[in-house]
């Protein structure tokens, strides 16, 4: 297992950090060229029905590799996960705490690796999602919530109520980047989701600006985003489920379909950001 700095050192990581930011010392990220990967659809029951490959694009950044994640599997060592944000992270509108997207994430990343043949000795991925949070929430239960649990990888689901709460943007860049800082200081490695695609944010004003800080923040720090609203748009788009499928009848959360193909999708996109083969990576 790769080391850990202590919680002083942590701190002063987070700080060197911040001063880098505000100098701009390091050099950030470009916006890099879409890259194309084959997305194969599942098949339908009757092989006369079968969907045909469909070509989903995928930004370069999507792929940065994930190097904590990359050395633990590679070593056959455990992997801790914490996923972390709000209502769509906790489970509301899932049937039970069973099919969250934290829980099938656990189940589907677990038989991913087991099918490639990956000596691992377990994937443990931790709910601390709570509905109704924004950023300023997250920001005062980061440490008891995220950083104590020592985790390999944090999965940060974050901007869907911020623009419903009132924090603004700028605040929202604020936090965000200094809770990566702060998860980063710790050695762990970093993947963002945005914002779900859905009735209630789509009518909420200035909503879309909280998802474009986001995309920025990441690539200024080069992270990983799951791309939850532009996936949502595609299974819709593809016919793999209707907008009603995915978010219930509040117009804000996701049903149990929704969290599943969430979960793999999640799962497809951890693998390829830790370089393995496109193959193990190619469902969403």
């Amino acid at each position: 297992m790769l080391a850990r700095p202590s919680a002083a050192l942590s701190l002063v990581l987070l700080a060197v950090g911040s001063v880098a930011l505000a100098t701009g010392t390091p050099g950030r990220a470009q916006a890099e060229p879409q890259r194309t990967v084959l997305v194969q659809p599942p098949q339908a029951a009757a092989p006369e029905t079968a969907r045909p490959l469909v070509r989903t694009a995928m930004p370069r950044r999507a792929l940065a590799r994930l190097p904590r994640l990359a050395g633990l599997i590679a070593q056959g060592q455990a992997v801790r996960i914490v996923a972390f944000g709000s209502s769509s992270t906790e489970g509301s509108g899932a049937s039970s705490a069973a099919t969250t997207y934290p829980a099938q994430l656990q189940r589907d990343l677990t038989a991913r690796l087991d099918a490639m043949g990956a000596a691992h000795s377990a994937v443990t991925v931790l709910n601390r999602g709570k509905g109704g949070d924004d950023s300023e929430a997250m920001a005062r239960r980061l440490e008891r919530d995220v950083l104590a649990d020592k985790p390999d990888l944090v999965i940060w689901q974050t901007g869907s109520n911020d623009p419903m709460s009132g924090v603004s943007v700028e605040r929202f860049t604020e936090l965000t980047r200094a809770g990566i800082l702060a998860m980063r200081a710790t050695g762990a490695d970093v993947v963002l989701m945005d914002q779900q695609w859905c009735k209630k944010l789509s009518t909420t004003d200035g909503a879309e600006a909280y998802g474009a800080a986001l995309h920025a923040i990441a690539t200024e720090l080069n992270v990983p985003v799951i791309r939850r609203n532009a996936l949502m748009r595609a299974w819709a788009a593809q016919g793999l489920l209707t907008p009603t499928q995915m978010i219930g009848p509040d117009g804000l959360h996701m049903t149990d379909a929704g969290y599943d193909r969430l979960a793999r999708a999640a799962t497809a996109q951890l693998l390829a950001n830790a370089g393995l083969p496109p193959d193990a990576g190619s469902q969403n």
